[in-house]
C-alpha cells in the first residue's frame, strides 16, 4: 500500500466553457485540476534516496484523479486529456518535483481512466507560495491530436510554503473550445501514439 503524504490542503479548479468567440458550444468543455499541498519530508535536507516522494506519487495519482473526475461530473471514459504538475517550496529541490511526478504518479492516472497511451505532459518548478502553474494537457491516447493541446492555470495563494510540495493532476472533457487548426483527428489514429 502506498504511503500517504501529510496533506494540509486540497484545492479543486474547474472551468465549464459554454461559448467561444461568441458562438455557443454544442457540448460545454469541462477542464478540471486538483492540487494537493503536503509536507516535503526532504525540505532543507539533502538525500540521495527520494523514495518517500515516489510513494506519495503512487497514492496521489489515484486519489487526485478520482477527485478530479468526480468534480467534472463525467465518467472516466469521457475524459479526453490529461496533465500533471508540481511546485516545490523554496527549502526543497527541483528533483523533489521529479520524484513526486515521474516514477509512479502516472500509472494510477492511466489505470483510473482505463486508457492513457500518450505521455502525460508535465510542468515542475521550485517557487514561493502563490506561484502560478500552467499545467499542460494532451490527448490521453495520442500525441499528435493537436486539437487537444491545451492547459489549465492553477494558483494557491498560500502554497507551497517553504517546506511543502503542491502536486496537481489536470483533465479535460474534449478538445479546445472551437478548435479548428488542421491536425490528425481522433478517428484517424492508426498507431498507439498518433505519430504516423
Amino acid at each position: 500500500m502506498a504511503i500517504k503524504p501529510d496533506i494540509r490542503k486540497l484545492v479543486t479548479f474547474k472551468e465549464v466553457i459554454r461559448t467561444e468567440g461568441g458562438v455557443a458550444l454544442d457540448v460545454p468543455l469541462i477542464k478540471c485540476a486538483v492540487a494537493a499541498v503536503f509536507k516535503n519530508p526532504y525540505a532543507g535536507v539533502y538525500s540521495e534516496d527520494l523514495s518517500e516522494l515516489m510513494e506519495y506519487g503512487t497514492y496521489l495519482g489515484h486519489y487526485l484523479t478520482d477527485m478530479a473526475v468526480k468534480a467534472m461530473g463525467i465518467s472516466a471514459e469521457e475524459v479526453h486529456s490529461f496533465g500533471k504538475g508540481c511546485a516545490v517550496g523554496l527549502d526543497g529541490e527541483y528533483e523533489h518535483a521529479a520524484a513526486t511526478l515521474h516514477p509512479r504518479l502516472g500509472a494510477p492516472m492511466r489505470k483510473y481512466l482505463g486508457a492513457g497511451k500518450a505521455i502525460i505532459p508535465s510542468v515542475k518548478k521550485v517557487a514561493a507560495a502563490g506561484c502560478t502553474m500552467d499545467v499542460p494537457l494532451l490527448y490521453k491516447d495520442a500525441m499528435l491530436i493537436r486539437s487537444h493541446y491545451d492547459a489549465i492555470t492553477v494558483r494557491v495563494l498560500d502554497a507551497p510554503r517553504t517546506d511543502e510540495i503542491m502536486a496537481v493532476v489536470a483533465f479535460s472533457s474534449g478538445p479546445r473550445a472551437r478548435a479548428r487548426i488542421s491536425s490528425l483527428k481522433i478517428e484517424e489514429i492508426k498507431t498507439w501514439n498518433g505519430m504516423d
